[in-house]
């Protein structure tokens, strides 16, 4: 009678799978690793290997695995911020992705830093990363390093910023679309004296969902009033879009500026503009109603809910993993020279914070 393994005394092998199962390493080998031969056993040998696999809590050595198909099985996910909602969305949609495959997701905060930046892009392409993907969120970083990317021809995803490049896919929302979107929902609900919170100068976001709020605006026949136009202020740090908001509004009302709508930024922003409202006695969406942009999870907790822009954060995660990995099993039906931007459609989700414009009830 064979006896197994002390489970934990000793690493399970393909050597005592095989002892166990009554079958040689190499039929192990096979069923394990999923070959094509495999078909050709018997079934009821198929799972009286994986029965013993699982019995001696077996798992493949993945360092020899990697020396014998010239692989690192590894990905390199390089974020801006790990601290932002933005990013850790995104995240969790990379790694439902890479969950059933062989890869090991190695994750990398560079904390908007740009020497740390460079470094980590030093650090993956020495460790030899088959594929990397960039999460980007309140960006003033130079991606310039990424050019050894294309020399080095890994296959990269950047998520949240346009890069020029006929090599490597940029992911994003279509900004522009999401700007028209809050806008139009604003003059649907009957108002006209709404503030624009625009984001900082050098962020492309801004400029793009400018662009929609303008066109929104147009094509309804509405005339924006450029006091009731602000701008946050350039920072590194995405967190201070809440400090921004606050301070726009704060000094909208502080100069005297009627409005009854606000259409920020992003969700912080809006978060912000919240705040300040509520410091002076202001109630959302009584008096003013607002509109926030991105849905992170802390925008159904605000009181009130954040009527929002969603960007389908998880599934932009999800689709630029699923495209480097594909990219590096060479599949077919996508092409490196194919690498372009990739829009994903916005969709508004209407909470609490906005509502009808009435006569009676909203006036600042």
């Amino acid at each position: 009678m064979k006896s197994s393994p002390i489970p934990g005394k000793s690493r399970s092998t393909l050597a005592t799978v095989a002892r166990l199962a009554g079958v040689s390493q190499s039929t192990v080998s096979l069923v394990l690793n999923d070959r094509p031969l495999a078909r050709n056993l018997a079934a009821d040998t198929r799972e009286r290997i994986r029965r013993a696999a699982q019995e001696l809590r077996y798992r493949p050595n993945a360092a020899a695995r990697s020396l014998r198909n010239a692989r690192t099985q590894l990905l390199g996910v390089i974020v801006f911020d790990i601290a932002d909602p933005y990013c850790t969305l995104i995240l969790q949609g990379v790694q439902e992705a890479v969950r059933q495959t062989d890869l090991l997701p190695i994750i990398l905060d560079v904390q908007n830093r740009n020497e740390r930046f460079d470094r980590y892009l030093e650090m993956v392409v020495e460790h030899q990363v088959e594929g990397l993907i960039i999460v980007a969120n309140w960006l003033f970083i130079d991606l310039d390093g990424l050019r050894r990317f294309e020399e080095a021809g890994i296959p990269a995803v950047i998520i949240g910023r346009e890069f020029p490049s006929k090599n490597i896919t940029s992911v994003l929302v279509d900004n522009q679309a999401g700007g028209r979107a809050a806008m139009q929902h604003l003059l649907s609900l009957g108002h006209t004296r709404i503030a624009v919170i625009r984001g900082p100068k050098h962020l492309q976001d801004s400029d793009r969902r400018w662009r929609g709020i303008q066109q929104a605006a147009k094509k309804a026949g509405h005339t924006l009033d450029p006091k009731l136009v602000l701008r946050l202020p350039e920072s590194a740090d995405p967190l201070q879009g809440f400090v921004g908001g606050h301070h726009a509004i704060a000094e909208l009302l502080r100069q005297g500026e009627a409005f009854t709508g606000i259409v920020a930024f992003d969700d912080l922003t809006a978060c912000g503009a919240l705040r300040a409202l509520y410091e002076a006695g202001i109630r959302s969406p009584r008096d003013v109603s607002v509109v926030g942009f991105d849905d992170i999870p802390q925008a159904v907790l605000t009181t009130p809910s954040l009527t929002t822009v969603a960007q389908e954060m998880k599934e932009m995660g999800a689709f630029a993993a699923t495209h480097v990995l594909a990219l590096i099993e060479d599949d077919p039906a996508i092409k490196r020279s194919d690498a372009t931007i990739r829009l994903h459609p916005p969709k508004m989700v209407v909470r609490e914070s906005t509502r009808a414009f009435t006569h009676t009830g909203d006036a600042l």
